[in-house]
């Protein structure tokens, strides 16, 4: 399919390759077993498939969504033969991917329009929030943009502390205030602070607390709140992270999240560590929420811009 020609960049390429090299391996081995001595896609073949999705963290819903298809294309030829269900896999999930309006990016970009561009990010503690702010961080200001950090998870000292040392790294001003403050105050400051730079990008880091769901909604909402009275539209994005690693407990934290607050993109952290990069495609799929980012690995670089071309042309290299 066309849109398989994509031409990407060679180290971006090598890195998410080698950052979904567990995923893929772990996953066609379980294919090879799954059509070993077959010579056509048949209900065997097509039952083990299901398996082997669903124990890849694709999830059951969207698991069904792919085989539905894939039935589709063998009743359209009785004789599909093995060798081609790979490429079928391939451009169904590519399909699928298309559908949810996600991972046409090529770049870390903001919208021209928009000045300053205020990304809130959520997330439990431990999917790597703060890691990935700071590596968003570096990729904004080497694209040439005047960013500025702000430190709204006053719960843990840890938090505030970590996102300090990111801001140290990578060269860029950060509001904080002591551990306990309150978070809405220290985005406000935040926002003024940014405004008064003539900054480009805003990135707040929240608490992430989903043990009592209605304090974080009830604290999200006021965050939001107190932004908008320095810069009216923000935030103008609310970036869930998740970690890939965790697969299934991945998608229960999004159901809570997006459950707490509107959610409107994603990244997922820790893929390279893992053979439940799959969790990628579920959770876009079923949420219908665009998965912005993904990290393949520790480096400042393997914070990539998800690109559903790139990653089905890595998954199934």
């Amino acid at each position: 399919m066309s849109f398989f020609k994509k031409l990407f960049s060679s180290e971006k390429k090598e890195s998410l390759d080698k950052g979904l090299e567990k995923t893929k391996t772990t996953f066609f081995s379980k294919l090879s077993k799954a059509v070993a001595g077959k010579s056509k896609v048949d209900d065997d073949v097509l039952d083990n498939l299901e398996e082997i999705l669903v124990s890849s963290d694709v999830g059951v819903n969207t698991t069904l969504k792919i085989i539905t298809r894939i039935e589709k294309r063998v009743e359209a030829d009785k004789y599909l033969g093995i060798d081609e269900l790979n490429q079928i896999l391939r451009e169904e999930i590519a399909g699928l991917l298309s559908e949810t309006n996600t991972g046409e990016a090529t770049e870390f970009v903001i919208p021209i329009n928009t000045k300053p561009y205020v990304l809130m990010v959520v997330g439990v503690n431990g999917v790597g929030k703060t890691t990935t702010i700071g590596k968003l961080a570096y990729q904004f200001k080497k694209a040439g943009l005047k960013v500025v950090l702000g430190a709204a998870d006053t719960f843990r000292a840890a938090a505030i502390d970590q996102l300090q040392i990111w801001a140290d790294r990578v060269d860029v001003p950060i509001v904080r205030q002591e551990m306990g403050s309150d978070p809405a105050s220290v985005a406000f400051d935040t926002l003024q602070s940014a405004v008064a730079q003539n900054a480009d990008v805003v990135i707040i880091d929240t608490a992430g607390r989903l043990h009592n769901k209605i304090n974080l909604m009830n604290e999200l909402s006021k965050v939001k709140r107190v932004m908008q009275k320095v810069v009216g539209d923000a935030p103008h994005d609310v970036m869930l992270v998740l970690d890939g690693s965790t697969g299934q407990n991945a998608f229960e934290q999004a159901k809570q999240f997006t459950a707490a607050t509107e959610v409107t993109s994603l990244a997922v952290t820790k893929l390279d560590g893992t053979a439940k990069g799959g969790v990628v495609i579920g959770i876009s799929d079923q949420f219908q929420i665009p998965v912005k980012y993904i990290g393949v690995g520790e480096g400042i670089e393997d914070l990539q811009v998800f690109n559903k071309y790139e990653f089905v042309d890595s998954f199934f290299k």
